[in-house]
């Protein structure tokens, strides 16, 4: 099969289209065709050299993809070759064809075509787990949602709008915050223009976010912990903004708030197979019932990867960047 590797680390240049050796699935894995894959910030980290897979894991870089069974490994059942499926990857969805663990598939929802569904499997897992699992938003509640028009960011505002939640969303230009606003968000923060914090602040009477999912990490540590109600919550999944950062315990002490961090990539098969199954049975029927729908930016070509890098990297895009193998 063809894969897209990574020989050396560096810019979006980095990224080689090239044969490699076909995976065989072992116990309780399910070898898939792909058809289709989407770009995460975590492969431009592991392009970079800054993101290693986990042991054990493919070398390939890509976290989630949408495919054909192909063949079932020794102890699977509950599938069966051809079906049509989407998964959570620990690495591998940049190739013709990749090994899951059987706990990882996701059927593809009702309403999407095939490629679609390779938009879902790291956005769900991840928004699902960090803010209904973890942060446990609830009705009425306030979720702030930095990168709004995201992946993850326009994920994470249907959710909680289908729960019954207000969303407020940070974003870098009026076609984003326009777009965020059409998924349903509440409030429209220009974070280029706007204190997210005094914005946050006048648009709940000066409670704040209840829950705060953020993907910028020490750049936004203090602010964020100051954007939160009492007994908040923050959710950190990502570190745009830097490793370390500086924090005010006695603001946190005050406000009785928790912050949590996750990487989703690094779980032990047993938390993916829990989180999976969650999102089959919460989010699944929100996508067939038409509420939630995965965003697509556009679909590239996955031997011209390079080119969805660097579309990632301008920041130009809104919802996902897919590869499609044909």
């Amino acid at each position: 099969m063809y894969a897209i590797t990574i020989p050396e680390p560096g810019g979006p240049e980095a990224l080689v289209w090239t044969e490699v050796p076909d995976p065989v699935p072992g116990e309780g894995e399910v070898l898939v065709e792909v058809v289709a894959s989407a770009v995460n910030r975590a492969d431009v980290l592991q392009r970079q050299g800054f993101y290693n897979p986990p042991p054990g894991a493919s070398p390939y870089p890509g976290l989630e993809c949408s495919g054909r069974v192909a063949a079932l490994g020794p102890g699977v059942s509950g599938w069966a070759v051809g079906d049509e499926v989407c998964a959570l990857l620990a690495g591998g969805g940049y190739a013709e064809k990749v090994v899951v663990p059987a706990g990882q598939l996701l059927p593809v929802p009702e309403g999407l075509d095939l490629r679609q569904a390779a938009a879902l499997p790291e956005v769900t897992c991840t928004v699902w787990s960090n803010v209904f699992m973890v942060a446990h938003l609830r009705p009425g509640e306030t979720l702030l949602v930095h990168g709004g028009s995201s992946g993850i960011g326009t994920m994470a505002i249907q959710l909680a709008k289908s729960v019954g939640a207000k969303v407020a969303v940070t974003a870098g230009s009026k076609e984003k915050l326009e777009r965020c606003a059409e998924l349903g968000a509440d409030v429209l923060i220009n974070y280029r223009e706007q204190d997210f914090v005094e914005e946050i602040r006048e648009s709940t009477a000066g409670e704040g976010a209840d829950v705060i999912l953020d993907n910028m990490g020490a750049k936004y540590l203090d602010r964020n912990v100051q954007a939160l109600a009492l007994n908040g919550r923050l959710a950190i999944i990502g570190m745009q903004g830097g490793v370390k950062g500086e924090l005010n315990i006695n603001t946190l002490l005050r406000k009785q708030a928790a912050i949590t961090a996750t990487s989703l990539r690094a779980r032990p098969l047993a938390e993916k197979t829990a989180i999976v199954a969650a999102v089959r049975e919460h989010v699944w029927p929100l996508i067939a019932s038409g509420h939630v729908r995965p965003v697509v930016d556009r679909e590239i070509p996955m031997n011209d990867a390079a080119a969805a890098h660097q579309v990632l990297e301008d920041s130009g895009h809104i919802g996902k960047v897919l590869l499609v193998t044909s």
